[in-house]
């Protein structure tokens, strides 16, 4: 399915009006929320058997995208609840009259949903790792304890998606679905990030928090219940689309300035001059190339791991040194709050913090490459066999030849 452009358009053109305001202020963005809200989107990845629209993860990067362009901290709060779908109309994980009242719910407001995963001590579970925070089974069901950071749209959310290890003989992990109003719960306001201001991703504090004994997806041993950084390749590469769109708004603001200034020992604007022109030429390499791999591995490379770790890779880093040309570039101009390109250089930061982080996915791909040429190895040993005894042939040759060379040098010294 795609969706319209004129409406995503025009819920890019409301996200960004109000985003300078919130970013200011760090207070929940309801009015980017509602303007997501009211054209679907939140719901866009609901599967057909139950009513949705059935978006797959390729309209997802190019919804977020278009989020992005408006307001990051909008797109990232929006996102969790798209992925929550998404994840639902692949899986089946949770249970179905749990789901179909959440979605009825929907029908009159925003139904806001995130994971709460990462713990002070633990850090983030892509690392490895169980969490302290605790569920304890009760006569009718669990009660949690714990306390989790980093939960984006804390103050905002209907349903915090609380990763938890049980306290049975036999250890088990899983998400409880915690609705936000219940007794227990507490945002501890402690968001004070360079950018993604308005994203609000404060600690939250559950204490003795009780839920029905079914409201729990993924309830599995702790053997196999550590996060899968490949599993979730496809996902972390929509959400770098987000930063692609702040990108692109960079470069827009960036362009428009060209074209607005005009210094009066100059009579021509800016954007006539070859360094200008250079600079331009270099943005849109580098933000047009990070659009193009993303895209390209979404429609594409869904079913490769390392092609989309890969992508993610490159494009974000095309991302962060775009933006940061742009402001090299104009200098005071681009610093300034007023033309905007500095919010996007803040909100851009954030592109590689989201996990895996950076180290994670490049010792990912180290380790297959490795493993690829131990495959081919033990694939093809005669092969390597004769590589190895031509690497040492040739090895011996230059040894012999240097020998020989310093022999000569010698004797005419002599």
């Amino acid at each position: 399915m795609s969706f319209n452009t004129i409406d995503l358009t025009d819920v890019t053109r409301k996200l960004a009006a109000a985003a300078a305001a919130a970013d200011e202020s760090g207070a929940f963005p309801w009015t980017g929320i509602e303007a997501v809200y009211a054209a679907g989107l939140l719901e866009s990845t609901v599967a057909t058997r139950f009513g949705g629209k059935g978006a797959g993860i390729a309209d997802v990067g190019r919804i977020l995208a278009a989020l992005g362009r408006g307001d990051p901290s909008v797109a990232l709060i929006s996102a969790m609840t798209i992925f929550t779908h998404l994840g639902q109309a692949a899986g089946n994980k949770w249970p179905e009259p749990l789901y179909r009242r959440l979605l009825d719910d929907a029908r009159d407001r925003p139904i806001l949903l995130n994971a709460a995963r990462v713990e002070p001590e633990l850090g983030s579970p892509a690392r490895g790792g169980l969490p302290d925070t605790l569920a304890r089974r009760t006569v009718g069901g669990w009660v949690i304890t714990g306390r989790k950071r980093f939960v984006t749209g804390a103050l905002g959310l209907t349903h915090f998606l609380v990763w938890a290890r049980t306290d049975e003989t036999q250890q088990r992990v899983g998400t409880f679905v915690v609705p936000s109003t219940l007794r227990g719960i507490k945002v501890i306001e402690n968001w004070k990030s360079l950018g993604m201001r308005a994203s609000g991703s404060h600690d939250v504090e559950f204490k003795d928090v009780e839920v029905p004994v079914e409201d729990v997806l993924d309830l599995v041993d702790v053997s196999v219940g550590t996060q899968d950084n490949r599993a979730h390749a496809a996902a972390n590469v929509a959400l770098t689309a987000i930063y692609l769109g702040a990108a692109e708004a960079a470069q827009e603001a960036f362009i428009r300035f060209g074209h607005e200034r005009i210094p009066a020992n100059l009579g021509v604007p800016i954007a006539k001059t070859e360094r200008f022109i250079s600079s331009a030429g270099e943005i849109d390499l580098l933000v047009g190339g990070a659009r193009q791999i993303l895209f390209n591995a979404l429609d594409h490379s869904l079913d490769e791991p390392e092609a989309l770790i890969r992508a993610r890779l490159l494009a974000a880093r095309n991302i962060r040194d775009a933006v940061q040309l742009a402001v090299r570039t104009l200098g005071n101009p681009g610093l300034n709050g007023d033309l905007g390109i500095e919010r996007h250089f803040r909100d851009i930061q954030s592109v590689l913090v989201h996990a895996p982080q950076e180290d994670t996915s490049v010792s990912i791909l180290g380790r297959s490459a490795c493993a690829r040429w131990s495959r081919k190895a033990e694939e093809s040993p005669h092969l390597f066999a004769v590589e190895k005894a031509s690497a040492v042939s040739s090895s011996s040759r230059q040894t012999e030849d240097a020998r020989e060379l310093l022999n000569a040098v010698s004797g005419r010294r002599a």
